[in-house]
This record gives structure tokens, C-alpha cells and sequence, in this order.
């Protein structure tokens, strides 16, 4: 009888819908245009939240080879906790990309990361609430949305988009407790 009811109990909690995942009071959907919540983790610089993030990729990783190595669409999604300067923001995600990249890595990224730059610096403050998807799309390249509205135009190489990822997944993530919580471990 005891047995029975597990089972039934069991059954029960496969069936169940899953949940979207709440970071910080932000509802991170457990799904994006197509693609799987990997994760998902709060950024903080000292004791400031600055953003929660999800990432979405085609089917679950656990190790941070499998997740930047995934093929197909990927989707970073950035929710805004605090206004945050262009300029802040851009030069956070480009020390991200130097310490997780060699020099010749990003000597050849470097026009590439200037388009980022620019994109960003169109934006201006990134506001508190506001979303900001960096999208992989083969074929097309790194698409930035703001809100749901595409941002300049596609960033090209998945080279560039690994480097991006690299961010939060790399040897030298900018937090690693966010790192953990992407690859899937709860924070």
C-alpha cells in the first residue's frame, strides 16, 4: 500500500508542470523560443544586485565544454536589477571576455567586440527592468534584443558568441557562484 502510494506520488510529480524559476523576485521562464532554462543566478557586485540571467540552451548541460560546445540557438537572458551605465556595462562584459580569452583571442575579436560596444552605447543605461536577450543564431550570428526589439545588427562568428558565454561560464567567470547556478546547480 505504502509502495503504491510513492508510486502514485512519483507519477504524480513527473506530470507536473515545471515551473518557471524565480531569481532575486524575477520570474525566469523555464522556456525561450524553442530552447531549455539551463539555469539561472543572480549577479551581484558586493552586496548591489545587479541582474538576474538565465541561460537557454537546446537541451541541459551540466559542465561548462557541454554548454558553450552546445550546437544550435543559445540564448543569454539578462533581467535588469539596477540601472547600469553603457559604458559600465560594456566594459564589465569586455574584462569578462579578456580574462577568459587569450590575447590572440581577442585581437581577433576585436572588431567584433567594438560592434557589441556600440550597440550597447545605442542603448545608454541599461534600466532597471529592462531584458536583454544575447542570442546565438546559426547562420545569422549574435543577435542583441532590448525588450524584445533587436539592437543593431547580428554580431557573426560562434567564436564571438563562445567568448560571450565564457563571461559567466569560463575559467575565471565574473562570479562563480552565478557560474554554478547556470550550469544548473541551485544557488
Amino acid at each position: 500500500m505504502v509502495t503504491r502510494a510513492i508510486a502514485v506520488l512519483f507519477l504524480c510529480l513527473l506530470s507536473s508542470p515545471v515551473f518557471p524559476m524565480e531569481v532575486a523576485g524575477v520570474q525566469i521562464p523555464d522556456a525561450d523560443q524553442q530552447l531549455v532554462l539551463n539555469g539561472a543566478g543572480l549577479r551581484k557586485v558586493v552586496f548591489f544586485r545587479v541582474y538576474a540571467i538565465g541561460l537557454y540552451l537546446p537541451e541541459k548541460k551540466a559542465s561548462t565544454a557541454d554548454a558553450i560546445g552546445a550546437t544550435g540557438a543559445k540564448r543569454v537572458l539578462i533581467h535588469m536589477l539596477r540601472d547600469a551605465d553603457a559604458d559600465d556595462f560594456s566594459e564589465a562584459l569586455t574584462d569578462g571576455m579578456k580574462a577568459n580569452s587569450s590575447e590572440a583571442e581577442m585581437k581577433a575579436l576585436d572588431a567584433r567586440l567594438a560592434q557589441l560596444q556600440a550597440i550597447i552605447a545605442e542603448i545608454r543605461t541599461a534600466k532597471t527592468g529592462m531584458r536583454i536577450a544575447l542570442d546565438w543564431l546559426p547562420g545569422a550570428g549574435t543577435r542583441v534584443t532590448v525588450d524584445g526589439k533587436a539592437a543593431g545588427s547580428p554580431i557573426q562568428g560562434e567564436d564571438f558568441y563562445r567568448a560571450l558565454l565564457r563571461i559567466w561560464l569560463g575559467d575565471k567567470p565574473v562570479q562563480a557562484d552565478l557560474k554554478k547556478a547556470l550550469l544548473g546547480e541551485r544557488q
